[in-house]
């Protein structure tokens, strides 16, 4: 089984991407709604204990949280060393049962997939891309969402530049979701055209 590696940085198309490698049929585990589950679940205790005041009753209270990571930056990091391992164990899971199951291809949708070093763990690599002016007025459309608040996320992100840098594939999703289904299907031909080359060598 090849396990690709998706990513991109905020309002780049890479939640929609991933729905279209689905569509071919590839398992994907979404990082996001991962973390959005540990937030309700196993990682609510470990929070709390590291941020008094961050959970209540739902679990994780992103407001409150959101607003001691921005008091201090180096808070990122201990969220981080909390949050991280739980998903990367999910993942493991994850792709221990698409290989179970038989698959072909397992995706890994990671936000700071190249940031927290992520890149190590799957075969190969997908960044989505747009324009700059595309992904602010993305961005800046959804609810809560300041100009601020979109800054401090691109700040802790890998410049888009450096991103299409050390991708294997890159997809422009600033061009239509056919256009990008198309490329999807490329890709995807692409890797077991190569995949089916190295059995053939081996």
């Amino acid at each position: 089984m090849l396990v690709i590696g998706l990513t991109g940085s905020i309002g780049m198309g890479k939640t929609t991407t991933a729905g279209l490698f689905a569509r071919e049929g590839v398992a994907v585990l979404d990082s996001d709604r991962v973390v959005h589950d540990l937030y309700r679940d196993e990682a609510v205790a470990l929070i709390e204990a590291a941020f008094p005041g961050s959970t209540g009753e739902g679990g994780v209270d992103r407001v409150r949280l959101g607003e001691l990571l921005k008091e201090n930056p180096a808070n990122f990091k201990k969220l981080e060393n909390i949050v991280h391992p739980l998903v990367q164990k999910k993942q493991q899971e994850f792709l221990q049962s698409s290989r179970d199951q038989g698959r072909e291809f397992a995706l890994l949708d990671i936000p700071l997939l190249f940031e927290t070093g992520a890149e190590r763990r799957v075969d190969t690599v997908v960044v989505t891309t747009c324009d700059a002016d595309v992904q602010r007025e993305r961005v800046l459309s959804r609810p809560g969402m300041t100009p601020e608040k979109f800054e401090l996320i691109l700040s802790r992100q890998m410049p888009d530049a450096e991103k299409r840098r050390r991708a294997d594939f890159i997809i422009d999703a600033g061009h239509g979701i056919e256009a990008a289904h198309g490329r999807v299907k490329e890709i995807l031909s692409d890797l077991a055209e190569k995949r089916d080359a190295g059995k053939k060598d081996a």
